[in-house]
Parts: C-alpha cells; sequence; structure tokens
C-alpha cells in the first residue's frame, strides 16, 4: 500500500527521527527482555494496565482511571463470529443492533459506548490508533440513531483468537491520546505467545437457521531467545436468519394467482417472506500478525498487521406488481383496513413509441400514448420481474492494517516511534433490482461504487522517571503524532444514479389522423431501485492532516494518593487547533477503601469523511428531475440552508469512583461519570428546496424545485450521566476455582440544546431511549480438572425507538448463556453451549396508527414482527454450538 505524503513533510519526519534514534541509542538504559513466552500470556483482573497511564507499575485496582481487563478465555466463551457481538455480550455499556435492512449500516454496524457515538470511542491495538472504517452512518433509521453521522472504526475485521486481552478504559482520554476518546478506549492486546492453537465451530439458531461456520487458527514461535512471532487467522460463514412474516400484499398476489403455481413460485424467496427481516449472510476472513525482535541490546523491533475481507448479502423491502386494498389491520384502537399500493416501477407501462418526425402536435421529444393505428408499444416490467422483486444489497469490506515501530522500555528514559498505515474499503453493489427510467434497457444488478479511507500516522512516545522524593519516582511523558486521513468515493454505474430516457414522458393521443393532443405527464423514478451509486460530480477523493504534542506528569504524592495530570495540543487542516487536559486522582484511604476521581476536556475532530460524504438519489417532482440526499457540507448548496464548516465536537468529563480490595478474593469498583459533548456531529433534518430558493442560489438548479438536502452539521449538544459497577469474587467451590463477576452500567444520554430544524423530536428521545438505560451481566465461571463450566445471566432494561415505533416501549428481558467444556488427551478441548438458552425474544411491535398490524400475517405492512433493529440482544432467539479446540 502506498501513503502519498508532501515531500517537505517528508524530509522534515525523517529528519526529526533521525536525530530522536541518534540521541535515544545514545542513553544507558536496562536491556529489555524480549516478549512472548511458551505459555498463554493472560491478564489477570489484578494485573498491569497499560491504557490510561504512562506508568508500568499500575494495576486495575489502583489506577486512578476505571479500567476492565476481560482476558482471551472471557471472550473465547461467546459464540459470536465476530468481537462487536462479543464486547457487547460482556460489557454492559457497549451496545450494536442488529441491524436487519440498514443499508450500508448492515455491513459496518456502528457500535456505542456510554451512548456516545463510534467515533467518540477510540480503538487501539497494543496501544496503537485502530483505522476508522470506509463508511460514514448516513443511515437515517431508528438502528443508527446513537451513531448516527459517526465515522469510527470497524472491529470485527478483528479475529478475536488473536486476542490476548482487551482493556476498557472507561474515561476520557483525549488529552492523552488524541481526537476521538471522549468515551473511553477500547484497546486490544494481542497474543505473543509460543504454541499452536486450532478452533472449529458450528452452531445454528433454535429455529434452524443462521447455520455459522467458523475455524480460526493461532500459532506463536520464539524467535531465539530475543523475540517473537504470533499469526492468527479466521475463516467464517454465517448464514441467514428470518424472524418476519411474509408481506400481507404477497399473500394476496398469491390467492389471485393460485391457479399458476409457476406464477406463484416466482415471489422472491418462495415459499418464505418475500423480503428477510434477520442477520444477513456473511462469509470472509480475518488475519493478524502480532511480532517483536530485540535487535539490539535495549531496543526491539514490532510489528503488526491485519488483513480482512468479508461480503454481506442483504434483503431490501419487497417491490410489490400489484395493490391491494381493504385488508383488515389493528391500528391500536380497533380493526380498520388499509391498502398497501403497489411499487411505483409497477404503477403505469412505459411509452416506447416516440412521435413521429416532423409532427407539430407531437413535439420531438415525446411519446405516443395511443394512435389511431393502434401501434404504439409499451414495456412493462412485469414483463421482467413477473411476482415483483426484491432487491440485494451486497457489502464487500475490505481491510488492511499495519504497524512497524521501534521501542525501548528500560530504564529511566523509555520510547517508543512508529508509523501505521491502513486502507479500509466497502464496495458497494446490487442484484435483483432495475433503474426504472431505463426501461427495457435496465440493468439488473449495479455498482454504487466503492468507499475507501486511507490513514497514515507517526508518533513518537516518550517517559522518563524523576525522583522528586517522593513515594515513588514521576513519570513525565511527551510525545508527537502527525496524521493523516482522505476519504475518497468512486463513481457507481450511470444507471446507478442517473436518470434514463424514461424519467419523465410527455404523452400524445392521436385524435385525427396526424393530429395528437397532450394527455398527460407521467415518470419513473431514477437510479437503482433500493440505493443510490456515487455520481461523478461528487466522486473523488478528499484529505486532512494534523498534528499533535502532548505532555503528562504522573506520580505518588504519598504511599496512599497518586495523581495524573496530562495535557494536549492538536491543528487539524479542515478544524484548526484544539487544546484539552485531564487530571485524576486516588487516594487510598484504608487498606480496603480507595477513591479516584478524573476532570479533563476532549474532542472528536471532523473526519473528511464527515465533511464531504454526499449520498443522492434523483426523483422526479411534477415531471421536473429533483435530487434528494445528503450534500457535502463544503458545497455552496448546502451552505445556502445553513452548513458551515465542520467544528470539533467538544467534550467536559467528570467520574467519582470508590475501589474496595478487603481481601479473600473480593474486589468492587463503583464508578459514576458525566460526560458533556457540545456541537455533537450529525445529519440536519431534510429542507424543501422552492423556486425562490433557486432563484437565490442558481446553483440549486441541479437540486430543482421539490428536490431535498440535507447535510452534515454540529447540531446538538448532550449530557451523559451513569455509574458502573464492577464487582469480583475468586474462591473455591465443589473442590474447583471459581470466579463470580456482576457487571452492571446505568447510562442516561440527554439532548440539552438543539436546533429544531437540524434535529428531531425522534432522533432526540433515541438517543435517550434506544439502548437500555439499565444493563447488568452476572456471570459463574467453574474449573476443576478437565471440566468447565460457565453460565452468565444478562438483564437488559426497557427501551424505545421513536423513530421507527412512536409511543412503544419495549419490556426489560433476560438472557441465560451458558457452555460446558472437556478437555481430552491433554491438548483437546469440547466445548457445547448455548446463547440465549431458553430463547427469549424482544417484544413484538405493538399496533399503533403509525405501525398497524395486518391480521392476515400478524405482522406490519412490510412483514415486521420483531423490532427492526434488534434492540440490545437481537431478534435470533436461541443459538447452540459445538466448539473443539486443539492446543499445542
Amino acid at each position: 500500500m502506498r501513503i502519498n505524503a508532501s515531500r517537505s513533510i517528508r524530509k522534515a519526519a525523517l529528519a526529526a527521527s533521525a536525530a530522536s534514534l541518534a540521541i535515544l541509542f545514545a542513553t544507558p538504559a536496562m536491556a529489555q527482555e524480549a516478549q512472548g513466552s511458551g505459555e498463554e500470556a493472560e491478564a489477570p483482573s489484578e494485573g498491569i494496565v497499560v491504557i490510561g497511564t504512562r506508568r508500568a507499575d499500575r494495576t486495575v485496582t489502583d489506577s486512578a482511571s476505571p479500567v476492565d481487563v476481560i482476558g482471551s478465555e472471557d471472550l473465547a466463551t461467546q459464540s459470536a463470529s465476530n468481537l462487536l457481538d462479543t464486547v457487547k455480550n460482556v460489557v454492559p455499556s457497549f451496545f450494536v443492533g442488529q441491524n436487519t435492512i440498514s443499508d450500508a449500516s448492515t455491513f459496518v454496524r456502528a457500535p456505542s459506548l456510554r451512548g456516545l457515538p463510534g467515533d467518540q470511542v477510540l480503538v487501539m491495538l497494543n496501544g496503537k490508533r485502530f483505522n476508522r472504517s470506509a463508511l460514514v452512518q448516513v443511515y437515517t433509521g431508528g438502528d443508527t440513531a446513537l451513531s448516527f453521522g459517526s465515522h469510527g472504526s470497524d472491529i470485527s475485521v478483528i479475529p478475536s483468537i488473536a486476542i490476548k486481552n482487551l482493556q476498557i478504559l472507561r474515561d476520557g482520554a483525549t488529552a492523552q491520546y488524541g481526537s476521538d476518546a471522549i468515551g473511553g478506549v477500547l484497546n486490544y492486546g494481542l497474543r505473543d505467545d509460543a504454541g499452536l492453537e486450532i478452533q472449529g465451530r458450528y452452531g445454528q439458531t433454535y429455529e434452524g437457521d443462521g447455520k455459522s461456520y467458523q475455524i480460526a487458527a493461532n500459532a506463536g514461535v520464539k524467535v531465539g531467545d530475543r523475540g517473537f512471532i504470533n499469526l492468527s487467522a479466521e475463516f467464517f460463514d454465517d448464514g441467514q436468519t428470518s424472524r418476519g412474516a411474509t408481506r400481507p400484499v404477497a399473500l394476496v398476489f398469491q390467492s389471485l394467482n393460485a391457479a399458476n403455481p409457476a406464477l406463484v413460485s416466482q415471489l422472491p424467496n418462495f415459499p418464505g417472506p418475500v423480503q428477510i427481516w434477520g442477520s444477513s449472510p456473511v462469509n470472509g476472513y480475518k488475519t493478524m500478525l502480532n511480532a517483536g525482535f530485540e535487535i539490539v541490546d535495549q531496543t526491539q523491533l514490532y510489528m503488526i498487521g491485519n488483513v480482512a475481507h468479508s461480503k454481506g448479502d442483504q434483503s431490501f423491502n419487497y417491490r410489490s406488481p400489484i395493490s391491494a386494498t381493504n385488508l383488515q389491520v389493528n391500528d391500536g384502537s380497533g380493526i380498520t383496513t388499509r391498502s398497501p399500493g403497489r411499487n411505483s416501477a409497477f404503477s403505469h407501462p412505459i411509452y416506447l413509441t416516440a412521435c413521429p418526425a416532423a409532427t407539430p402536435t407531437c413535439p420531438t421529444g415525446g411519446f405516443v400514448m395511443s394512435n389511431l393505428a393502434n401501434t404504439q408499444q409499451t414495456y412493462n416490467f412485469t414483463s421482467l420481474y413477473p411476482a415483483g422483486f426484491t432487491p440485494r444489497f451486497v457489502g464487500v469490506v475490505d481491510q488492511a492494517f499495519g504497524v512497524v515501530g521501534v521501542k525501548n522500555t528500560g530504564g529511566a528514559l523509555t520510547w517508543d516511534l512508529a508509523v501505521s498505515a491502513s486502507r479500509a474499503s466497502l464496495d458497494l453493489s446490487m442484484y435483483d433490482s432495475l433503474s426504472p427510467s431505463y426501461g427495457p434497457s435496465t440493468q439488473t444488478s449495479f455498482k454504487f461504487g466503492k468507499l475507501i479511507q486511507s490513514e497514515f500516522d507517526a508518533y513518537l512516545d516518550m517517559a522518563y522517571e524523576i525522583d522528586a522524593g517522593m513515594a515513588s519516582p514521576l513519570t513525565l511523558s511527551w510525545g508527537a503524532e502527525y496524521r493523516k486521513e482522505s476519504y475518497e468515493q468512486t463513481a457507481g454505474d450511470p444507471q446507478s444514479y442517473g436518470a434514463g430516457p424514461y424519467a419523465s414522458q410527455n404523452l400524445y393521443r392521436e385524435t385525427a389522423p396526424g393530429v395528437y393532443v397532450f394527455d398527460s405527464t407521467v415518470g419513473m423514478p431514477t437510479g437503482a431501485s433500493g440505493y443510490g451509486g456515487t455520481s461523478t460530480t461528487f466522486a473523488g477523493k478528499f484529505s486532512q492532516r494534523s498534528y499533535g504534542a502532548y505532555v503528562g506528569l504522573e506520580g505518588d504524592l504519598s504511599d496512599t494518593f497518586s495523581f495524573g495530570l496530562a495535557g494536549r495540543w492538536e491543528n487539524y487542516s479542515l478544524s484548526g487547533n484544539t487544546l484539552v487536559g485531564k487530571a485524576n486522582f486516588i487516594a487510598h484511604l484504608t487498606d480496603v477503601v480507595a477513591v479516584r476521581g478524573t476532570v479533563g476536556t476532549g474532542f472528536h475532530a471532523p473526519s473528511p469523511g464527515q465533511n464531504n460524504v454526499s449520498i443522492l438519489t434523483t426523483n422526479f417532482v411534477a415531471g421536473n428531475q429533483v435530487q434528494t440526499g445528503t450534500y457535502p457540507v463544503t458545497s455552496s448548496i448546502a451552505q445556502y440552508f445553513g452548513g458551515a464548516p465542520l467544528k470539533p465536537a467538544k467534550a467536559t468529563n467528570f467520574g467519582l469512583g470508590l475501589v474496595i480490595t478487603p481481601g479473600g478474593g473480593f474486589n468492587l469498583a463503583i464508578d459514576g461519570y458525566s460526560i458533556r459533548v457540545r456541537d455533537r456531529i450529525g445529519i440536519s433534518s431534510n429542507f424543501n428546496v422552492t423556486p425562490a430558493d433557486i432563484v437565490a442560489l442558481p446553483d440549486l438548479i441541479a437540486v430543482g424545485a421539490g428536490g431535498v438536502v440535507n447535510y452534515f452539521t454540529n447540531s446538538f449538544n448532550t449530557t451523559t450521566d451513569g455509574v458502573d459497577v464492577v464487582a469480583t469474587y475468586k474462591t473455591e467451590f465443589l473442590g474447583g476455582r471459581t470466579n463470580v463477576t456482576l457487571a452492571y452500567n446505568y447510562n442516561m444520554s440527554r439532548v440539552t440544546k438543539f436546533n429544531p430544524a437540524l434535529i428531531s423530536a425522534a432522533q432526540i428521545a433515541d438517543i435517550r431511549h434506544l439502548a437500555p438505560n439499565h444493563r447488568a451481566n452476572l456471570s459463574f465461571a467453574w474449573q476443576k480438572d478437565n471440566w468447565a463450566f460457565n453460565v452468565a445471566e444478562r438483564f437488559y432494561g426497557s427501551w424505545g425507538t421513536e423513530n421507527d415505533y412512536p409511543g412503544q416501549t419495549f419490556g426489560a428481558k433476560v438472557t441465560t448463556d451458558i457452555d460446558v467444556s472437556y478437555t481430552f488427551m491433554e491438548h483437546f478441548t469440547l466445548t457445547l453451549g448455548a446463547n440465549n438458552l431458553f430463547n427469549t425474544y424482544p417484544d413484538k411491535i405493538a399496533a399503533s396508527p403509525s405501525n398497524p398490524i395486518y391480521l392476515m400475517t400478524g405482522s406490519t405492512a412490510d412483514g415486521q414482527i420483531y423490532p427492526r433493529s434488534g434492540g440490545p440482544f437481537g431478534i435470533n432467539g436461541g443459538f447452540y454450538y459445538a466448539r473443539i479446540k486443539i492446543k499445542y
């Protein structure tokens, strides 16, 4: 992969690096022991933490910031094939939806930590910033309400088998690590052990669908006594699930054509529902490299590499060729009727006969609706899709990420110099669709263009221990960072976004030989049915550079009081300068009780993607072509309606916690927090273009009167308050090692300031209620000899989505996960388990005027029975699996 930077920056960076290394190699330091061992390195809960501090001697219980350490075995007991769902299961404050039919957000699901969007949570691998995904979250459904407009990392590309531990910093850390660490940090520590491990897993839902296959392997070797190489790979194939009903109009189609079973069999997915509400099928692979070598005494060269690929295939909404009338529904107040209509592609025929040449009453560009000879030709899409059609949306994710660095961690002065580069892409396409305005010339498959996110980072981190006569040496840390990121949109097929010859037709009838009269104007929708490709107008590559520097000071003022201070300055080429700071402390009141607290400021800098993304579709209003969608904030069109250059979102964090360590295997941490974010980045409400607007700004001719414009904007402020409780107890029970863990999170986000022209009431409600305000996990792990047993109870409080189901509150639920493992012949472990053991589902969608329930299907008009986002634990129900592990 090639990353371009200006010649002057390259020269400056090279000179600075050479000078720094010359000084550092001359600095006396103790030799560092090479990482890696023959045993699996697993961080216990009381082990050393490497996130949230520059010190090398902090543990979970004496850290001034709350940190959770989740070991590889805790992650391995989860049956999910990606880390998004794994982390969602074990971390109460982490939320991600199932996203059943959510456009591109089904392929790159946006998570939330503590109610904040995915780009306000920093993801790291071995302490190095992980790249953003290629997708800016522009989908407007309730599914993505917590991350609407965000542009964050996609952790699903990381193979679970590569993880040694996950350290979660539940505290703002922008002053330490830079932009995005407002809600916290997820730092994935990579395996560095020697040996071979192979896993195979098969599972399926209780309904018999969603068959899931996974093969994963990890191999680690020592390189002499000075280094290690550790490689991981995972292959997965997850099948479709379906938890909806067929559309009522499809049942009517079956009834009307009962005498023609060949026609009925052409219904999409027949005999199943014509559109699928469930998990989309996805397959692919993920790989990870972690390596380190002591190249000279005291100095280690290290490398990280991640390559991943996946292909998802999503069902879109069914396009019906017929209308249905007077179908009985329950609208929440009683029984009434509704009449679902046909898709607009089937609303009328396309007229193919052009007006005769040199006919004044039927001008050039017009079409013959009828003539006296009855020779006019028409076309109907029922000849292509006689039973209607359901487009299938395909997303191909490709990811490459790499880090090369050199560091010294011995002696009073430690340093780390590294560069990273990445390229993430999302290639979008569709099949089983059409572009209506092209009539009989329509394609049935389309390429929408590729989204590409590229990044280059260079870091220099240094720390020095100063003996100031205190209880321990002070740790002075400082460093600098250079970043360049670019966002690129490539153009799609012209038919995927453009208007064809039948987009708008003026129709004429022949009333006498050679004499025609105007009848009407009809049109067909433009662009591919279901999604719009990127046009050549908005295709392009957009970049941003940033520079940053930080300084920190940590230490123990006494044996019972530790503190930390940090400050950071960053300059972004698109959004200017930002200065943030942080202070924290922990005070041991007794040998058992400690109090810790934090105050700090943070920021999220807008990405080039947020500044320049465009998602547009073309429609016709009164026969005139208009554009609808998201315009780049840099465009004159967005700026006419109030768009302005995006500013960084600014945050203030407060935290206060209590740590209790009475001994006997029991630990308790209670941490409260308050996060205030100003100028959060989202997408505005829609603005309708009028003729007067076009007069005022001629550029709006490209949009057209009746067109719709929205754009990214700093649109609102939020306050998030919450409490995390983590209690652990280690003991012996029935002769075996036993760990009991309780993790609870209360979280409430509120919109405190907003412009009603930029954010809707439904969005405000969903920010507060989409994720449950209360979440808890109670887990029990027992191990004796060759046997291991795990059970976890997961509580999800009530929640709601005003955008999709106004007025409905989905009730609290509890799910149970369980697994039993037996190790035999020393190296083989067989595990049998079930997630959601008792097959718990979220509440069904309640009948209401906005979501009437059709009596013939027990579903909404589009076949929904359960909430489309999946809620906090999904709509697939129970899942059972078997896993075999071979380890040497």
